[in-house]
C-alpha cells in the first residue's frame, strides 16, 4: 500500500458515539483525503508512507467540529465577566466593536482563535463576525477548516458604516471566497432577529441560496428575546423566522435555547440545524436548550463554544462534559446525554448541521482527512477503557497532533503553520489599547 501519510499503532475511533474502539490500528492519508484504515495485521509488512507517524498507541480519531465561534472576539477574553445578555452586548461588546474591530485586529485575533482551537483538536469551526475577509485568510494561513460567515446587522457595524449596504458586502465576501480555497466555505452571519429586520434577513437569505452558501443567525437565545419577538411581531423567534422563509437544510440556528413543541416541529420539517453552546449559556444565564429534544425531533445538533467574550475558552473536549452534566443536573436523570451522544454532537453531529457531513467528522476511506492524535498516557486518561472517558475526564491540551486536509498543522503540541509567539505578540498589542481605553 502507498501513501503520503500512514499513522500506525493507534487505537481508533473512527466513528465516536457510534462505533468501538480498535486496538493496533493504522491510518493511511493519501493527498487529502483518507484513503485506508484497519488493523496493523493487514499491512503485513507491505506499506510505502512517504512520511510515517507511530503513534504509539495513542488515540486517532476525527477531528472536532465547531459549529458557532466569533474568533476575533479572543481580543475581547475576560473583558466584560458576570453581565447578563443585554447589559453585556449593549454597554460593553458592541461598544468595544465600534472601537477597536478593524480588519488588523480581526486578523491576529481569529489567528490567536484558529492556535486555540487547532491545540485543542478543532479542525472545523464556523465562524461569524465583522471583517471576515481578514478572519477567512488567518484561518487558512493557519490550516483550520472554517466556514466563514460576514456578519450583518442593521446599524453601523465595523467595515460596513452604512446599513443600507449589509447586503452587498455580504456578497461581496462571498464572491471573493467561494472556491478560492478548498479549507474556506463562506456564508452570511445575521446576527439576531431583534438586530436585523424583516428586509435584511429575507435579503441575506435570498443571497445565500442564491450562492448556495450557508445562513446563521442566533435565535430563540434568551426569554428577552422570545417576549420582544412575541411582542412586535405575535410570534416565537423561530416562528418568526419561518414565516419570512429562512428555514431550511442551510440555516443554521445558533443558541436555540427558548424553543416551545411547535418550533421544534418547525424545525424538524424545515431541515435546519442548531448550533447549541452551552458553556455561553451558562455563564451569560441565558436558558438551557433543549438538546434532548430536538435529538428525539431528529433535529441536526452540534456543539459550539461561541466567543471568549461569553465563554472564555475554545476548548470542546471540556464543552461536551460540562454540557452533558448540566443537562443530566437539570433533568434529575444520570442517563441524559451520554458521553457517546457528546462525542457524536461534537464530530459526525457538528458536520451535519454544516452540511459536511459526508466530509468531515468521521474516519472513512474518500473522507477528508481531518484527524487528531490524543495522548491517552495522560494521568487524567488513565485508564482509558472506553471512549466517555474523553468526555467526563478530557480536555483540549490532551490534544498532540492536528491533521487538517492530510496536512500536519500541530504536531507535539507545536503549531507548524505559523508563528504562535508573532501572533500572541500582535494580540496584546491591540490588547493594550483596549486596556488604555476601558
Amino acid at each position: 500500500m502507498k501513501c503520503d501519510l500512514l499513522i500506525v499503532n493507534a487505537t481508533l475511533l473512527p466513528e465516536p458515539g457510534r462505533g468501538e474502539l480498535q486496538d493496533n490500528g493504522y491510518l493511511a492519508i493519501t493527498g487529502s483525503k483518507i484513503s485506508d484504515l484497519g488493523p496493523m495485521a493487514k499491512l503485513a509488512g507491505n506499506v510505502s508512507g512517504r512520511q510515517i507517524i507511530d503513534v504509539q498507541g495513542n488515540l486517532v480519531m476525527p477531528g472536532l467540529v465547531n459549529t458557532h465561534a466569533h474568533g476575533a472576539m479572543t481580543l475581547f477574553r475576560g473583558l466584560a465577566d458576570d453581565l447578563e445578555l443585554m447589559s453585556w452586548l449593549n454597554e460593553h461588546i458592541f461598544p468595544a466593536e465600534a472601537a477597536f474591530v478593524e480588519p488588523e485586529m480581526v486578523y491576529w485575533c481569529s489567528k490567536l482563535a484558529a492556535a486555540e482551537m487547532i491545540l485543542a483538536g478543532i479542525t472545523t469551526v464556523a465562524d461569524g463576525y465583522f471583517h471576515e475577509d481578514a478572519a477567512a485568510r488567518a484561518f487558512a494561513e493557519a490550516g483550520i477548516r472554517a466556514v466563514a460567515a460576514q456578519g450583518v446587522i442593521d446599524f453601523p457595524a465595523p467595515g460596513v458604516p452604512d446599513p443600507v449596504e449589509n447586503i452587498k458586502a455580504a456578497a461581496e465576501f462571498i464572491e471573493k471566497w467561494q472556491g478560492a480555497n478548498p479549507l474556506i466555505t463562506p456564508g452570511v452571519f445575521c446576527h439576531s432577529p431583534y438586530t436585523c429586520g424583516p428586509q435584511t434577513l429575507a435579503r441575506a437569505k435570498e443571497l445565500c441560496r442564491a450562492k448556495g452558501a450557508p445562513f446563521f443567525i442566533h435565535v430563540a437565545e434568551t426569554g428577552q428575546e422570545v417576549a420582544q419577538l412575541e411582542k412586535e411581531h405575535g410570534l416565537t423567534p423561530i416562528a418568526f423566522l419561518h414565516d419570512l422563509g429562512l428555514l431550511d437544510r442551510d440555516t443554521v440556528c445558533v443558541h436555540g435555547v427558548w424553543l416551545t413543541d411547535a418550533d421544534l416541529a418547525l424545525l424538524e420539517k424545515s431541515g435546519a440545524g442548531v448550533a447549541s453552546c452551552p458553556e455561553s449559556n451558562m455563564k451569560l444565564a441565558a436558558g438551557l436548550a433543549p438538546i434532548g429534544r430536538m435529538r428525539a425531533a431528529n433535529i441536526p445538533v452540534g456543539l459550539g463554544t461561541d466567543g471568549c467574550a461569553s465563554n472564555n475558552d475554545l476548548d470542546l473536549l471540556q464543552e461536551m462534559g460540562m454540557c452533558a452534566k448540566l443537562h443530566k443536573m437539570a433533568a434529575g436523570d444520570a442517563t441524559v446525554l451520554p458521553g457517546r451522544v457528546m462525542l457524536a454532537m461534537a464530530t459526525a453531529g457538528g458536520a451535519r448541521v454544516l452540511g459536511m457531513g459526508e466530509k468531515v467528522g468521521a474516519l472513512r476511506p474518500g473522507m477528508d482527512a481531518d484527524c487528531i492524535v490524543v495522548d491517552l498516557a495522560r494521568p487524567n486518561l488513565t485508564p482509558f477503557y472506553n471512549q466517555e472517558t474523553l468526555v467526563y475526564a478530557g480536555r483540549g491540551s490532551d490534544v498532540v497532533t492536528s491533521i487538517i486536509n492530510g496536512k500536519v498543522v500541530m504536531a507535539k503540541r507545536e503549531l507548524l503553520t505559523f508563528d504562535l509567539g508573532e501572533t500572541m505578540t500582535q494580540v496584546r498589542r491591540i490588547s493594550r489599547r483596549v486596556k488604555a481605553a476601558v
